[in-house]
């Protein structure tokens, strides 16, 4: 099963969500923590898995290389690339590749009629791979200076393995990269507070998730703060509230020394995986649906 964790909004506490799930179930499953928030991937804090326990790969995407020996300038490449990573400027016989908006279609090689563009790799970022019990622990993180998330996180869900239990901790907001990360979920958990903003991003979120026809329920964190529209939202869109978190000065001071929860507070560790139970029941009732 597939479990993403996601927010419409950063800070709200997706990873806190995704680590704690994931422990409460490393005693009985074997479980993968995929971290898809690869521009700042923050999940190996709680593991503190060290270099030396750690695989790194390093991950390449294609950009096109010209021969400018064998290249007339004929401009077909910078025609076809619907993203303007080519450029080519006859009178100067110059072509200009701008790699951070090329989309690695290959495009520009195929078209070119004198074999004068090819293909090279060009590295994006690295995954990195820890194991600690039954739970393996599999991040991306982003080259500096990489513009486009959405490549490497494809590139950390090609390790996915899908008869295991899997949690997706995936990155904030709503934009191309978080729908990277929680496609082909079979339940997201949605992570909010119970403040003007959270429900304003939880809004969005809920209607990503819509399109993309994937079930949902809500995590509130920092419980008692804030107002009770989150709560009628939830039910007035019929989205079930599968836990709550409280706003807790221990719980804070815990995550500040990268301590997880079910680790701190031990009664915690059923409550997560009561969620988790709850969640397989939804999604088999999803699937008699069917």
């Amino acid at each position: 099963m597939i479990i993403s964790v996601a927010s419409g909004k950063g800070g709200t506490g997706k990873t806190t969500v995704a680590v704690n799930l994931a422990l409460s179930l490393s005693n009985d499953a074997d479980v993968q923590l995929l971290d898809c928030d690869v521009e700042e991937p923050n999940a190996y804090i709680f593991f503190n898995p060290g270099a030396e326990n750690e695989e790194v790969k390093p991950v390449h995407r294609l950009i096109p290389e010209v021969d400018e020996e064998h290249c007339d300038y004929c401009g077909k490449c910078a025609s076809a690339c619907e993203y303007n990573a080519i450029v080519v400027l006859p009178g100067q016989l110059k072509v200009m590749l701008f790699p951070e908006l090329c989309n690695g279609c290959g495009l520009c090689s195929m078209v070119c009629p004198r074999d004068a563009i090819r293909e090279v790799p060009h590295e994006i970022g690295v995954i990195r791979r820890y194991r600690s019990d039954s739970i393996e622990l599999i991040y991306g993180v982003l080259k500096i200076g990489e513009v486009r998330a959405t490549p490497l996180i494809d590139r950390v869900k090609e390790e996915l393995r899908p008869e295991k239990m899997v949690i997706i901790d995936s990155p904030p907001g709503t934009s191309c990269p978080v729908i990277a990360a929680v496609q082909d979920s079979d339940y997201c958990i949605l992570v909010t507070e119970p403040t003007p903003f959270g429900l304003y991003d939880l809004k969005l979120a809920v209607e990503v998730l819509k399109l993309l026809k994937i079930p949902s329920g809500l995590v509130i964190n920092k419980a008692g703060v804030g107002d009770r529209e989150v709560y009628k939202y939830s039910e007035a869109e019929g989205i079930p509230i599968l836990l709550e978190i409280p706003y807790s000065e221990a719980m804070a001071r815990y995550y500040s020394e990268g301590m997880p929860i079910v680790a701190a507070m031990p009664e915690w560790k059923k409550r997560f995986a009561d969620m988790i139970e709850e969640i397989k029941l939804k999604v088999k009732d999803k699937a008699k649906e069917k």
